[in-house]
């Protein structure tokens, strides 16, 4: 097992790059990456790194210069040789070839395109622009690198037994969230913690955690380079950029009404079974399901992952049941800001009326709240979304308007559209 206190203690970063591989990302986003090739290869998107967490002001604590070298670095980048074979070879989701030749072709030859970096009030703005299936794939390396150069930053005076008792208390804090769990009847959890983790290291070592403590309950991790490297499922689906971008490239309010359904019907023609996984909240949960064709209720299952979770649960369950399907024979999964109370909490609720499922992300993969003086090291929500496509703004509503984003008149547009009325506010922590 590898000394992760003595790696950081080193602070040799061309040991332990933030990012070192293509597939160190989400499985979704190769997912989604292979349906805009086919679909939408020419949309021209920029994506851009948005502090949600305004008070921690990254810019003054992680040095520019340090920071382009990691994004360099991640241009270097380009597919491996077994890392193409585990994915044209691998079964993914109980399907060989999820990947076609053409994309994988494709794909082998991508080198990631520039990025534009500058400082202003204290952040940095990070902007990428370009082909979409290009462009879409620096959201996660980004994230991971501005994640982990915030915790870099915060280590770097640490003395070698500081570090060692630092790790030592974070691994006991998380060994004791896993002995919870592991009580937990039919639990079916999975790490989603890639974007905002600690570092890859810590990730990687919480995932072995995760898979000796939980045996068959743990069901797999989100990040494709340590699922080849553990050998363990890659699990992951689509996410809200789909909708997002779809919905900016309409002309008229007939056109953007129907823009969630016919992404969904562009990945109905692609997957099957457990990847038929519907996300509901982009432009409002109820309105979605409300006007959703009949044939998407014949779908898997719905992943919630914003506003109240159990409400949005109930909104799930009632949806099915009016369209004529049973609740119990579908999946949910939770994937929202969750830690072990929460997942005890909606486990108990629902177990029984439907297959409960939890992609667990940041309080697994970067949860070292309360071990270091001021919480210096305490998570914080920071994202890389895409803003516009074909020079036109995105705009994300969500079942939290804590999470939209886009201009305000846009915003005001789309929930004239989607029927969107007054939204809870829920504070945002991860």
């Amino acid at each position: 097992m590898v000394d992760i206190a003595t790696r950081v203690y080193n602070h040799k970063w061309k040991i332990d790059p933030i990012v070192r591989s293509l597939i160190d990302t989400d499985f979704y986003k190769l997912l989604m990456c292979q349906s805009v090739f086919r679909n939408k290869p020419d949309t021209q998107v920029t994506f851009s790194l948005i502090n949600r967490t305004t008070r921690i002001p990254l810019a003054n604590l992680i040095d520019e210069g340090e920071l382009r070298e990691q994004l360099d670095h991640i241009r270097s980048l380009s597919l491996a040789r077994g890392e193409s074979t585990w994915m044209r070879g691998n079964m993914f989701y109980g399907k060989r070839q999820m990947f076609t030749p053409e994309f994988m072709d494709w794909f082998e030859k991508l080198r990631l395109p520039a990025y534009h970096l500058e400082k202003r009030d204290g952040q940095y703005e990070l902007t990428f622009e370009g082909n979409w299936p290009e462009v879409m794939l620096w959201e996660i390396p980004a994230l991971a690198v501005l994640m982990e150069l915030r915790g870099r930053a915060v280590l770097q005076h640490m003395g070698k037994f500081e570090l060692q008792v630092l790790y030592a208390r974070a691994m006991t804090h998380l060994w004791q969230k896993v002995e919870r769990l592991r009580h937990l009847p039919d639990l079916r959890i999975a790490d989603f913690g890639t974007r905002r983790r600690h570092s890859y290291l810590w990730q990687d070592w919480c995932v072995q955690a995760m898979m000796e403590g939980l045996g068959e309950k743990f069901v797999g991790t989100s990040n494709c380079l340590i699922a080849m490297k553990r050998d363990i499922e890659a699990i992951g689906t689509n996410a809200h950029e789909l909708p997002m971008v779809y919905a900016a490239l309409t002309e008229t309010d007939a056109d953007l009404a129907r823009a969630p359904y016919d992404v969904l019907a562009d990945w109905h023609e692609e997957h099957s079974g457990n990847l038929r996984i519907i996300l509901p909240d982009t432009y409002g949960t109820e309105g979605f399901l409300k006007n959703a064709p009949d044939w998407l209720a014949g779908w898997t299952g719905i992943r919630i992952d914003s506003g109240d979770p159990a409400t949005g649960a109930e909104i799930a369950i009632d949806w099915w049941k009016s369209r004529g399907e049973d609740p119990r024979q579908k999946l949910v999964i939770f994937s929202d800001g969750l830690d072990v109370e929460k997942i005890e909490e909606l486990q108990a609720q629902f177990a029984g009326r439907v297959r409960v499922s939890f992609g667990w992300g940041t309080l697994l993969t970067n949860d070292f709240r309360g071990l270091v003086p001021n919480d210096a090291l305490a998570p914080f929500s920071l994202v890389c979304k895409a803003v516009a496509a074909n020079g036109r703004p995105t705009v994300k509503l969500s079942d939290n308007p804590e999470k939209a984003m886009g201009p305000a008149d846009e915003i005001a547009r789309y929930k004239r559209v989607f029927g969107v009325g007054e939204q809870e506010r829920v504070e945002v922590v991860v």
